[in-house]
């Protein structure tokens, strides 16, 4: 199977086996906007469930239980303040975390004199606490400045190194589509957002940055000299290097994925509601959907991009006017897309002198 794996990434490699990721680019289109348009239908209803940093209130963990009856936890709460609907989470397998809005410090000390009663702890097991939303606040700000400065950044860096803003564009647009779906499909699962989910919204546009940079620099060594040969397009030679970086992408984003899937698989089932569940479960959905864009939006938006410049739709037309030309095909007709190819490689091996053009043997013509 790892022989036919490699087999399959060379093919890719050298052109042998091609997919036109970049010639369908419209179905790539909507499928990502019919994705990022029930992203926001879904932040909008059901919306994001804040957690108490952000909302502010006060806060019970019972430790040490017998048992995790959360119904038990949220009746002893609503009998001291019946006007709250409390929030009751399993917190590994014997502690529970029972969330309300601002209580004062009487009913603050009646409700946890009544959960360490109702589950038969010591009250010194029933840890109280206030969080006040200004908390919240200030972490939401700061996380918006910091977006802010990296988007800043990324544009001009990625325009300076690749020496062309559609690129940014390209990278930017793609950033979105992670971030939006990456928070819709979060908003539908329904779990808290917490500063853990925050850092992992962070952290995902760094990883969608990083794999669309790479597929990116491909495309950059493969379009350099292309409007000094008439053999190709520019969209054609772009998705050269897509096929050539695909097998990259999928490796990249299996190993990236599998420790995540562990974290979320201890975080939620083992660990219950915590850090390591919040945080898992952002970083999964976001590497899964960057890996999708950095093959199936990222390039095919940089194409159209490049496509509108007047060099280049001169070149593609000077392109397909020679294969219509080469191929006897009336003048307009639609030319099927090539597949570029190059050099062939041997998995794990360097082509040595078997690359080079053979040496006619003396006397033959």
């Amino acid at each position: 199977m790892a022989v036919g794996f490699a087999q399959w990434g060379n093919d890719l490699y050298t052109g042998r086996r091609s997919y036109d990721i970049v010639g369908r680019r419209r179905t790539w289109y909507l499928i990502s906007a019919v994705i990022v348009l029930l992203s926001a239908v879904l932040l909008i209803k059901p919306g994001l469930n804040p957690g108490i940093e952000f909302r502010g209130g006060s806060q019970f963990v019972v430790s040490g239980v017998s048992t995790t009856d959360q119904t038990l936890a949220a009746d002893v709460v609503s009998e001291v303040a019946p006007e709250e609907a409390p929030r009751v989470t399993t917190v590994g397998g014997s502690a529970l975390r029972i969330q309300t809005l601002a209580l004062d410090e009487a009913r603050l000390a009646e409700a946890q004199k009544a959960l360490a009663e109702a589950f038969d702890v010591p009250v010194e097991n029933v840890a109280s606490s206030f969080v006040g939303p200004s908390w919240g606040k200030d972490v939401t700000q700061k996380a918006l400045n910091g977006l802010l400065v990296f988007l800043a950044l990324v544009t001009v860096v990625m325009t300076l190194y690749f020496r062309n803003w559609r690129m940014a564009a390209a990278a930017l647009i793609a950033l979105f589509h992670d971030l939006i779906i990456t928070v819709g499909i979060y908003a539908a699962v329904g779990w808290e957002v917490t500063p853990a989910t925050v850092i992992g919204f962070l952290t995902i546009l760094g990883y969608s940055i990083y794999d669309t940079v790479v597929v990116f620099d491909k495309v950059r060594e493969n379009t350099a000299d292309v409007l000094d040969q008439t053999r190709y397009t520019y969209a054609e030679k772009a998705n050269l290097a897509v096929n050539q970086t695909l097998v990259r992408s999928i490796n990249t984003s299996v190993v990236a994925l599998l420790p995540v899937s562990a974290i979320l698989f201890i975080g939620a089932f083992l660990l219950g509601a915590g850090t390591l569940r919040d945080i898992a479960l952002a970083l999964f959905i976001g590497m899964a959907v960057g890996t999708f864009s950095s093959i199936f939006l990222a390039t095919p938006a940089e194409v159209t991009l490049r496509e509108r410049e007047p060099k280049i739709i001169e070149h593609t037309a000077k392109v397909l006017a020679a294969r219509t030309a080469a191929e006897g095909s009336p003048e307009g007709a639609p030319v099927a897309p090539a597949v570029v190819h190059v050099g062939q490689l041997r998995p794990g091996a360097h082509l040595g002198s078997a690359a080079q053009p053979k040496r006619r043997k003396s006397g033959k013509k």
